[in-house]
């Protein structure tokens, strides 16, 4: 980072009334609201997953500037397969354009993308343009951008139960390092702060195991009008909180 980004992270922080040293390693959002910012506006559904596109732009450039180093993005669960095919196809087809236009940018400007989730089960071209985007290598990783894709919490704990089964563990050679070992996560720190978009006040089967002990943030600002200031905001909001795991309140301890 050159003094020039450097003197720019510290005014932006210090306008946002924010701790640089506080700044959460890894944030996850849920982008929620999309369909009802597009119904609002008298469009369809897939109307507004066009325009939440922007807001990805938007918090991976607030993302950048503050210093977040992990971003993941609840892009499309395992339900959404009972949304209408149309919606569905338009969201692949959707992916894998955005994908194909955004990877070189992303690159240079030091962002890795990562995924979980079942690839498996996204058509061929999705799959297809999401091996060629993660082999394409990114030097100077500043930030990790993991979308979740076809992923769901209870399939993610299910795998990798599945997976200490084929191992043939014993019940004493598994712990909880152990398992994490086992999760799509592995090898990542778990989310300190989880932002959901549009009002909604559930986590819909998104990381449950990570999210033990992240403080959440929820905003009735739909996703696609969800720009890096609300993405600050929710940072000033984490920051605010005392974070006790399972502690007593620092004021109170003797």
């Amino acid at each position: 980072m050159t003094e020039t980004d450097m003197e720019k992270r510290s005014a932006l922080l210090s306008s946002a009334g924010l701790d640089p040293s506080r700044i959460p390693k890894h944030i996850a959002i849920i982008m929620d609201g999309n369909g009802r910012w597009a119904q609002n506006r008298g469009e369809d559904r897939v109307f507004g997953h066009l325009n939440g596109v922007e807001s990805v732009r938007a918090v991976v450039e607030a993302a950048l500037q503050i210093g977040v180093r992990y971003l993941t993005l609840y892009a499309f669960s395992t339900e959404n397969w009972s949304r209408p095919k149309e919606e569905v196809s338009a969201l692949m087809d959707l992916l894998v354009k955005t994908l194909n236009q955004e990877t070189d940018d992303l690159k240079g400007k030091g962002v890795r993308l990562r995924t979980i989730g079942d690839l498996s089960a996204l058509p061929d071209n999705c799959q297809q343009q999401l091996k060629t985007t993660e082999k394409s290598k990114t030097e100077n990783v500043s930030l990790d951008l993991i979308l979740a894709l076809n992923y769901s919490a209870k399939w993610e704990i299910t795998e990798a139960v599945k997976g200490v089964l084929r191992d043939g563990l014993d019940e004493d050679e598994v712990d909880i390092e152990k398992f994490e070992t086992y999760l799509q996560t592995n090898g990542l720190p778990d989310p300190e702060l989880m932002i959901r978009t549009s009002g909604e006040h559930r986590i819909s089967n998104f990381m449950l195991w990570q999210l033990a002990y992240a403080e959440f943030h929820f905003t009735p600002v739909l996703w696609p009008d969800f720009r890096g200031e609300h993405f600050l905001a929710a940072i000033h909001d984490f920051q605010n909180r005392e974070r006790r795991f399972g502690g007593v309140p620092q004021q109170t301890v003797k």
